[in-house]
């Protein structure tokens, strides 16, 4: 009888308590691996900038801002510009945020203009995604596409780093750890020009008509 009764026994804890056990267990093994992976691969954006060596001036664009007020690359010249495009619906995009959010506090005492100009998307959407994700940059709108063709873009989010003459300095195509020392000193070094350089490029941009200039990179002559 106790054989029987410790035979039940065991046949209900393996088959009621130990199975869902197990598997309760397997389950919190793999959430927490993907968890893992998942902070790892966040925690490790690259921090690679191309650096394109023949330094092309950067294409002009005139575009709204969230309050509908027109802004030109000009405003801003002078002093380093990021410059990253993006959009709402792009996981990578989506991903920099926080990274862009960190860097924009190391920045906001640094001369250095940060702007986030999203794609083909209308203010409405814009408002929208920023009131559950708050982004502290710079929004401008390019809702007719038409800078991915003035900037040479093949995919987004891509970012430039502009030096304060206006010419493209540094290119980054998919995400990257914008908090990282080893960008933002970079950008940093750029300050070393002076502010008078803008209008120089102003003048020269005039002459080129660089509204219709595209970003050309020659991957042979770039170093990373």
């Amino acid at each position: 009888m106790n054989f029987l009764i410790n035979k039940c026994i065991s046949n209900y804890i393996s088959n009621y308590i130990a199975k869902p056990i197990n598997r309760l267990i397997s389950k919190t093994l793999l959430i927490s691996i993907f968890l893992f992976f998942s902070f790892a691969t966040s925690a490790n954006l690259s921090t690679e900038l191309i650096e394109i060596e023949h330094k092309p001036i950067a294409p002009r664009f005139n575009l709204p801002d969230m309050q509908d007020e027109s802004r030109e690359l000009t405003d801003y010249l002078g002093k380093p510009v990021i410059i990253s495009f993006w959009a709402t619906w792009c996981p990578p995009c989506r991903k920099e945020i926080p990274y862009f959010n960190r860097a924009w506090e190391k920045l906001k005492n640094d001369e250095i203009e940060m702007l986030f100009v999203n794609i083909n998307e209308g203010k409405e959407t814009i408002e929208a995604y920023t009131k559950d994700h708050p982004i502290k940059l710079k929004i401008l709108r390019d809702e007719g596409a038409g800078q991915l063709k003035n900037w040479n873009m093949t995919g987004l989010p891509t970012t430039f780093v502009i030096d304060p003459e206006g010419r493209v300095v540094y290119q980054a195509m998919g995400e990257r750890a914008w908090d990282s020392d080893d960008i933002l000193d970079k950008v940093r070094a750029l300050r070393a020009k002076t502010n008078k350089t803008s209008k120089k490029i102003d003048s020269q941009s005039n002459q080129d008509k660089t509204n219709d200039t595209k970003i050309k990179i020659d991957e042979n002559k770039t170093k990373s």
